[in-house]
């Protein structure tokens, strides 16, 4: 998978001329949403067939302040995946290649009822795909 890049906006920093910390989930869901499309399950795709994939935790951990104007560069990794929760990984890297921030996120995936979906029943191409890319 290609690592998704976001170019570092001047509106997204503060007074100290650094990237404000809620910036990062934002990347982080763009390189979730980035992954996903890569990977033949767009979330638009999902979400036509009735299946939307919530947030159901999230966690930050911030290392050296991203700038304006340089581009960091989010990769995406799959750490566990059984059909309904989706738990992913991901680094969010300076032009330099330092670490600026690193991140979990866990997802569901629900009907429009608001139950869950087992993707591996209801949809096993896309289960298939994400079982696939699961690392620890």
């Amino acid at each position: 998978m290609e690592a998704y890049k976001h170019k570092v906006q001047y509106y997204e920093t503060d007074q100290m001329a650094i990237v404000h910390h809620s910036n990062y989930v934002r990347w982080m869901e763009e390189a979730r949403v980035d992954y996903l499309e890569q990977l033949g399950c767009p979330l638009d795709s999902l979400e036509r067939e009735g299946v939307v994939s919530p947030v159901v935790s999230l966690e930050c951990r911030y290392r050296s302040p991203a700038r304006f104007p340089e581009t960091v560069t989010v990769t995406v990794k799959v750490t566990e995946f059984r059909g309904v929760r989706l738990r992913l990984g991901y680094e969010l890297r300076g032009a330099d290649g330092r670490l600026c921030a690193e991140g979990k996120s866990e997802h569901c995936f629900t009907g429009p009822d608001g139950r869950p979906v087992n993707m591996k029943r209801s949809f096993p191409e896309v289960w298939e795909k994400l079982a696939a890319q699961v690392e620890e």
